[in-house]
């Protein structure tokens, strides 16, 4: 059908149900002048006491949003969306816009104007730090980010933490450094190690959402890179189990002139045709032969884990693709995740010097991210999800020319991490005397890693809107965002029984956004706890206004607290066993 009636309204109304406190609480949204279907759902009686209304006596209060519903399907359509607050899931949902005349006179009936609602974003893929290196990042700072975002959800790599996660005692340990700090829901990954994989089912049995290692030096001592045997070992203990296991796949090619033996250290090329300080240099250091090689090197592996989720994160290079599609064809289970950055961000914007952009695999040139757009959009995508890789650092570690220092918070001399690109694992009383011989935008002395967890969403929808513009085909919609960053990460880490989609059963996580607002990323307007990030100073169009979690507002953008809402975060770990 088309909806063609007013712009977008989104309205909060209350009323009493007599003396036993029951409250109905909804969102009403219409208009959305779109081709759509409607969803094929029976209306629900309008009085939470009338018999059929999906609640429970016990329930304190009942929320009741008209919103625009994803389904599975991904059919764009208006609903009404009942919310239970008390379980914090959507109990039901109307395929109808109810307005303001059906409810009690006592409404308070609040017009947002033109927002869209979609479901909360499940960021797959970002390291939050804690315990051991907070100075960098932690739970409740990158967590904040995220609700900011529209991220509902955002899931914590294993290493960067002091224990990292590759045992249960670490998983634990990480598990009580979370409390009382989460402002979304984390989910948790485990790390594949050598020699740690008598602990792989037991971290599988304690909840944690997949596992992740490194076929390159990670940098990070308590994370060394694993070998074919270890991969090998890892296969045969996981296969068949419900879990993904993920590669950083970058591996040194048997004959290159690129860099040295230890990448992750970032060892000048023997030959450089540039400064260190060029971007460019750096680029050349990291080839694509290099997540090729890799890629082609689990897929060999492959036919040890025929019932197994494989998995490459942050994919950069688009030479990789017809390798993943050719083991695709061939019945292996692999799929590929790439970037915020790699979409929105090109080698060709990179200043000389300007570290930031840095990370690992490297941002590539503007046609590589043309291949990334266009293969996003080709039905038989190997790429499957987009992610954040949120990797933070303080600024000092960054080597910023004096004409790119940004805001800094203390500095830290553990001078560690996993896709940095830096191998500083010398003994810690050493790192003093190591930062002053660290050169100014030195790409290859720098640390590595982009700040951006909470951006995703604007992005993506100004990235689309530009390529729109420009005629490309492969410009994106809304609903593909949603599907990239909330319903397919939601399955790849097993949780989209949960998160990921706004339908019965599911947790109330809503993401409201105006997607006309245009605004400029200012230094006061990052939330992550070191405000260093390539996105400075970029303009976009469209912005989270509210954030809702399982029912409840954490996020409201220019209120006040800097928009957070409540005391205290009700943010949860998640550590239900995965069962698909």
């Amino acid at each position: 059908m088309t909806i063609t009636s007013t712009p977008f309204r989104l309205a909060l109304t209350r009323f009493g149900a007599g003396n036993n406190g029951l409250a109905l609480l909804p969102l009403l949204v219409s208009g959305l002048h779109r081709e759509v279907q409607p969803l094929p759902i029976a209306p629900l009686p309008l009085d939470p006491l009338a018999p059929g209304y999906p609640s429970t006596p016990t329930d304190p209060a009942h929320r009741k949003v008209v919103a625009v519903v994803y389904d599975d399907s991904l059919l764009l359509t208006p609903a009404s969306i009942s919310i239970s607050p008390l379980s914090g899931k959507i109990v039901a949902v109307v395929a109808t816009v109810l307005p303001k005349t059906s409810f009690p006179s006592s409404t308070t009936y609040i017009d947002y104007g033109s927002k869209l609602l979609i479901p909360g974003l499940v960021d797959a893929h970002v390291h939050l730090n804690e315990p051991g290196r907070t100075e960098w990042e932690g739970f409740n700072t990158g967590t904040r980010a995220a609700a900011s975002g529209g991220v509902t959800t955002v899931v914590d790599m294993p290493l960067n933490a002091i224990p990292p996660t590759t045992t249960l005692a670490g998983f634990n340990e990480k598990l009580k450094a979370s409390r009382g700090q989460c402002w979304v829901d984390v989910g948790f990954y485990g790390g594949v190690i050598p020699g740690n994989a008598n602990e792989l089912l037991p971290l599988v049995e304690a909840g944690v959402r997949g596992f992740k290692g490194f076929l390159i030096e990670s940098g990070v001592e308590e994370f060394p890179a694993i070998s074919s045997a270890d991969i090998e070992l890892a296969m045969k203990t996981l296969n068949g189990t419900p879990t993904t296991l993920m590669f950083h796949a970058e591996m040194i090619p048997p004959i290159t002139d690129s860099v040295g033996d230890a990448v992750q250290s970032s060892e000048p090329p023997l030959a450089p045709k540039g400064t260190l300080k060029e971007y460019q240099t750096f680029l050349d250091s990291r080839p694509p032969s290099f997540e090729t090689y890799a890629i082609e090197e689990i897929i060999s592996l492959a036919h040890l884990a025929t019932n197994l989720h494989l998995h490459i994160v942050h994919l950069s290079a688009t030479q990789a693709i017809p390798i993943l599609k050719e083991a695709r064809k061939s019945g292996i289970n692999i799929t590929a995740e790439t970037c915020f950055h790699y979409l929105g961000l090109a080698a060709e914007g990179v200043e000389d010097g300007d570290c930031r952009y840095k990370c690992c695999p490297p941002i590539r040139e503007q046609l590589n991210q043309d291949g990334l757009w266009e293969e996003l959009q080709a039905e038989d995508s190997c790429i499957k999800t987009i992610v954040s890789d949120h990797s933070p650092c303080t600024p000092e570690l960054k080597l910023l020319p004096p004409h790119i220092q940004t805001m800094s918070t203390r500095p830290s001399m553990h001078l560690h991490h996993s896709d940095s690109g830096v191998d500083m694992r010398a003994d810690l009383d050493l790192a003093p005397k190591l930062l002053p011989v660290l050169g100014e935008g030195d790409f290859f002395a720098a640390w590595g890693g982009i700040s951006s967890v909470g951006l995703g969403l604007p992005i993506l929808h100004s990235s689309s809107k530009k390529r729109a513009l420009a005629g490309l085909k492969s410009a994106p919609s809304i609903v593909d965002i949603v599907r990239l960053c909330s319903q397919a990460t939601a399955k790849q880490v097993g949780l989209s029984h949960r998160k990921g989609a706004l339908r019965v059963g599911m947790d109330a996580d809503i993401c409201v956004f105006d997607d006309a607002e245009e605004w400029t990323l200012k230094s006061g307007g990052m939330h992550w706890k070191n405000r260093c990030s390539p996105w400075e100073g970029h303009h976009f169009t469209g912005r989270v206004k509210e954030t809702w979690l399982r029912g409840q507002k954490v996020y409201e953008h220019g209120g006040a607290n800097a928009g957070f809402v409540g005391r205290k975060p009700v943010g949860e770990a998640i550590i239900e066993k995965r069962i698909a």
